[in-house]
């Protein structure tokens, strides 16, 4: 799909239907790649609204539930949590981790082997995702997870020492 748009000058009566989409969450498309325990469902994507460059949807992992060990190829993705407690794990033998609850963003890097996990055993997990391309590119990987992960804490690079 490419776009041509209009300038200001220009009739823009175009953007009626070709400009800002809002998708509202009851109409969330469920018709995409899941994984057992898992439940994803896409707000914006090339086919709903022409987007050319993300993706961005709902995830739910059902309680004590866990993908397997994968990558997204040369993706880039962003996890929002809303609801629940998640725990990644990364790295080329899940060797280590790290939680987010509600308001934390999670940031998965391209092709860094990674398993998201609900840690809660009662509750669901409820996330917003956006990846940097339409694709839905997930390759599953045989990975033999060490017994004991290491626990990462972040540190922002841009203020090391915890100032703002």
């Amino acid at each position: 799909m490419t776009h041509d748009h209009p300038t200001q000058t220009e009739n823009s009566t175009q953007w009626k239907h070709e400009g800002v989409r809002v998708v509202p969450g009851h109409q969330l498309d469920g018709n995409v790649p899941s994984t057992p325990g898992m439940d994803r469902k896409a707000a914006i994507n090339f086919a709903r609204v022409g987007a050319e460059k993300l993706w961005a949807g709902t995830v739910t992992i059902h309680a004590n539930a866990k993908t397997g060990a994968h990558h997204h190829g040369p993706l880039e993705s962003v996890i929002y949590v809303i609801k629940g407690r998640a725990r990644m794990r990364w790295g080329n033998k899940l060797e280590f981790t790290a939680e987010a609850g509600p308001g934390d963003f999670i940031y998965v890097p391209p092709y860094v082997p990674h398993q998201e996990i609900n840690a809660s055993a009662t509750e669901a997990l409820e996330c917003v995702l956006c990846r940097s391309d339409g694709q839905a590119v997930a390759v599953n990987l045989d990975i033999e997870p060490v017994e004991k992960p290491e626990h990462v804490l972040w540190v922002d690079p841009t203020h090391p020492q915890g100032g703002v």
